[in-house]
């Protein structure tokens, strides 16, 4: 509780109960407890109520500036969508008929031609972040386009409106300017790159440190199609390690038809899996087994691949992962189903180290940014019934199976205050 001599001062204090995930816990709840931000957007402390008069003499705060968390609330940390596609929003929730590659060339490839004019691009873009914000993500894991301008576009949109991203066009290089939006590499898949532009890409992260993103192993179609234009790999996985494109900062998503051997060659370069379950539903692509994942000791975030899959919603692609390990267990019964409180850690911290930033964000430790979403289970006209003798677990599941962007009453990135938008 000794304070760390700097500069910096308290900008928020909240007290009331924390839920969040630790690498020992996947879901741990502090009651009775206050939290403070400082000005530099950071966890200054997260202490036992009692001590509030001691932390606010230490911490130089006025205990009436404390944000009193009611009965049915609670705070937990911003969630981290590790794949969405941005350029294809303005179709989701449509053309879900056709298998992937089919699907690609009749639905995405024509839409994001159209990225080449920035009103287009500006318009889908700016609606996107701020859908997903309300939704409760404060990081995001972009696919954009080829086009450069349109790209560029996407990550200060992004910074605009305060939500953390890493930004998919390859050649984006430039983005200093916003501290919280970082340029990934970002090979679309191996069917659509030649070998020489593989390593070209794999040379550009390693060289630059960067993050890398891409889609592995989705429907069996694609995996037959990459070991025909691969002869020379023995898995599609074998594809991106020989072009130096896995590595700690690697997220491949899907990853449905991913063999064993496969997997450990993920564990052993650090690399992780992005898994979209409304998408591998939604276009028939298959069922990751996560608890196979898991068991390699792979790290494993959640995404909504949006338009593949048509909800730009996190709670959403929880409950999905769900659906699908419940059906792994209708065909296996010794599949170990996956609880909701595994569920909820994959979307916090799970995506935060799939996308090695979890030193930053995903949940609530000193030190780290404060992104988190404030929750109210009980507000007006909204999803959720209580009932007498409900505690917080009880409450946090509801919300997780029950609730929307109407329970999600405010949302802080990196210690700002994102959402209500300023506009409204």
């Amino acid at each position: 509780m000794n304070r760390n001599h700097t500069t910096a001062r308290i900008a928020h204090v909240f007290s009331g109960t924390f839920v969040h995930s630790t690498p020992r816990a996947a879901v741990e709840i502090l009651q009775n407890c206050v939290l403070g931000v400082d000005d530099k957007g950071k966890i200054a402390f997260i202490e036992k109520h009692q001590d509030v008069v001691s932390l606010s003499e230490i911490w130089g705060f006025e205990t009436s500036d404390i944000k009193q968390l009611g009965q049915y609330e609670f705070l937990m940390p911003g969630m981290v969508d590790t794949h969405i596609h941005a350029s294809q929003y303005s179709y989701a929730g449509t053309a879900l008929d056709l298998p992937l590659l089919e699907w690609l060339n009749t639905y995405t490839f024509p839409v994001e031609a159209k990225y080449k004019d920035l009103d287009f691009a500006n318009d889908v873009y700016t609606k996107v972040v701020r859908r997903t914000l309300k939704n409760g993500t404060t990081t995001a894991c972009y696919f954009a386009t080829i086009h450069t301008d349109a790209s560029l576009l996407l990550g200060e949109l992004a910074d605009r409106f305060g939500q953390r991203a890493l930004v998919g066009k390859v050649c984006m290089d430039c983005n200093s300017a916003y501290p919280n939006v970082k340029p990934v590499v970002t090979p679309r898949f191996a069917p659509s790159c030649s070998s020489s532009l593989l390593s070209e890409l794999g040379e550009i992260a390693n060289n630059n440190k960067l993050h890398v993103q891409s889609h592995i192993s989705e429907t069996k179609e694609e995996v037959e199609l990459v070991k025909t234009l691969f002869p020379g790999c023995k898995s599609y996985t074998d594809v991106y390690l020989k072009h130096n494109l896995l590595t700690d900062r690697t997220v491949m998503a899907h990853g449905c038809h991913l063999t064993d051997e496969e997997l450990e060659i993920f564990r052993e370069t650090g690399s992780a899996v992005s898994h979209c379950p409304n998408s591998n539903i939604s276009i028939c692509s298959g069922i990751l087994n996560v608890r196979n994942v898991l068991n390699h000791k792979v790290k494993l975030g959640l995404g909504t691949d949006v338009a593949g899959g048509y909800s730009p919603s996190m709670l959403d692609a929880m409950r999905r992962t769900l659906d699908t390990s419940k059906a792994l267990t209708i065909q296996d019964p010794q599949h170990k189903t996956l609880s909701f409180e595994e569920v909820f850690r994959l979307a916090t911290l799970g995506g935060s180290e799939a996308l090695s930033l979890d030193d930053q964000t995903g949940n609530f430790v000193v030190g780290k940014d404060f992104d988190a979403l404030r929750v109210n289970v009980c507000v007006p006209d909204g999803p959720i019934d209580l009932f007498p003798g409900e505690g917080p677990k009880v409450i946090l599941e509801k919300f997780l199976n029950l609730g929307d962007d109407r329970n999600i009453t405010e949302v802080y990135m990196a210690g700002r205050r994102v959402v209500p938008f300023p506009d409204t």
